[in-house]
């Protein structure tokens, strides 16, 4: 086998990660494109792969170089142990503590280089809380874990890319942490990243955070003047496309339409919105600004049916198409 590996995190235990590795990895194409390893719990894979049916066998490994990267085969680096009875579709500490431990290895093993980029799973926040690690979600986790100072989440649908200013905040929270330095540094973030994407000149189009873009001074507090326009101001002057701030209503329109490459949302859910509405089956979650590789599935743990086999694997098989990609240009 060949391509870059790739290690896929389980997510929180008690939610669908098990399920939608075990459907994705049974594709056996995929294995021609990259070799993937699990980072979580070797009984949780079996009773998944009991739960949604098929062959596929599940060997534990030590390190990635144990590894032989065969169709019909899920190798995993086994981190703690879930307990059996652990049920699913349930909030518990264990799987917030066996979520954490997961994502803890691969970050570790991507630092190292031993892999080439992490895709993960869903983890439940009220879970990762509960056992004592008090991180908003996934991107400000591997943040920490990585030692980067700050980074940003983009998600990537097929007619749409969405870089947040902010993320996991309240919205009169993320309307105060807004700054022109913060815009501007999100903004080169996604420059950066669709240069190295192979877009020679990508087309940046920046949110509004009020409605009508403020209507020149009617709605809100004069947000777009003080804390967008002297960032799109100063990256139009180094020769950049960026354009803003746009009332958001149209913008998102536009760009669905192919008039920019990426929209730089201002608030969670100003950007997780239009993504969702598209498909929520095809969007992924990259974190930009880390010194490794991440994709992610764009939908939760979804604890409503977990445990029955019914969880569609195709977020996270983009989200794995996203990593080999972006393996391969970081090659």
């Amino acid at each position: 086998m060949s391509g870059p590996i790739i290690a896929i995190t389980m997510g929180d235990p008690a939610g669908v990660g098990p399920e939608i590795i075990v459907k994705s990895l049974a594709h056996a194409d995929l294995f021609a494109r990259c070799r993937p390893l699990v980072i979580g719990d070797a009984g949780r894979l079996r009773q998944a792969v009991a739960i949604v049916g098929g062959d596929l066998s599940i060997c534990v490994v030590d390190t990635p170089a144990q590894a032989r990267f065969s169709p019909g085969t899920i190798e995993v680096i086994e981190v703690g142990h879930v307990p059996t009875d652990l049920p699913f579709g349930h909030v518990a500490a264990e799987g917030g503590a066996a979520a954490y431990r997961y994502i803890e290895r691969a970050a570790a093993l991507a630092v190292a280089g031993d892999v080439d980029a992490i895709c993960t799973a869903p983890l439940n926040k009220e879970a990762l809380h509960a056992a004592g690690y008090k991180f908003p979600g996934h991107t400000e986790m591997l943040a920490h874990l990585t030692g980067t100072p700050e980074v940003s989440m983009m998600l990537v649908a097929p007619k749409l890319r969405v870089i947040h200013v902010t993320t996991h905040i309240g919205l009169i929270d993320a309307i105060a942490r807004i700054d022109v330095g913060l815009v501007t540094r999100t903004i080169e973030r996604a420059h950066a990243t669709l240069i190295k994407a192979g877009l020679a000149t990508p087309r940046i189009g920046v949110c509004a955070i009020n409605p009508h873009a403020g209507e020149n001074g009617l709605f809100g507090h004069g947000e777009e003047a003080e804390k967008i326009v002297p960032a799109v101001q100063a990256l139009q002057a180094r020769g950049w496309s960026v354009e803003g701030p746009l009332p958001a209503d149209t913008l998102f329109f536009r760009a669905a339409r192919g008039d920019f490459d990426v929209v730089v949302a201002m608030y969670h859910d100003q950007g997780h919105g239009p993504i969702k509405v598209m498909g929520i089956e095809n969007g992924v979650n990259v974190t930009v600004g880390l010194p490794v590789i991440r994709t992610s599935v764009d939908h939760g743990t979804a604890f409503d049916i977990a445990g029955t086999g019914t969880a569609d694997e195709r977020s996270m098989l983009e989200a794995l198409r996203q990593a080999i990609d972006l393996a391969h240009q970081r090659a």
